[in-house]
């Protein structure tokens, strides 16, 4: 189980990169119902992870445009166990997607401090 709180009106947890130097940094999502990708970072923080670019891609966001943006691939921990993932490269807050949340249960105590925990189903 992943477990987080909940922090200023956020559902918040932190996921551990394995960076490709072999070093760890852990960081804490806010998890976006919103956003369907998997991770979202500031481009500032995949350049200094060293993140390896996979390609451009297209985004659709909530005021209906579209842009194009990079998109890296990083390994997390999820759940004590290594995982691919991909990172797009945008915004200024880390950001969880549905993407991750395939097969998972999300329970929120949305309150502030609650407990906040992803769980397989």
């Amino acid at each position: 189980m992943i477990s987080g709180t909940v922090t200023n009106r956020h559902a918040t947890v932190a996921l551990t990169f394995l960076l490709p130097n072999s070093s760890t940094v852990p960081i804490e999502f806010v998890i976006d119902t919103g956003f369907t990708g998997e991770l979202c970072l500031p481009l500032e923080a995949v350049s200094l992870m060293g993140l390896t670019f996979r390609h451009d891609t297209f985004a659709n966001l909530a005021d209906n445009s579209e842009v194009t943006l990079p998109l890296y691939e990083a390994v997390v921990l999820w759940d004590g166990i290594e995982r691919d993932v991909l990172v797009i490269a945008t915004g200024r807050r880390p950001l969880l997607g549905t993407a991750l949340l395939d097969e998972q249960e999300l329970v929120i105590h949305f309150t502030e401090g609650g407990l906040v925990t992803i769980d397989e189903l």
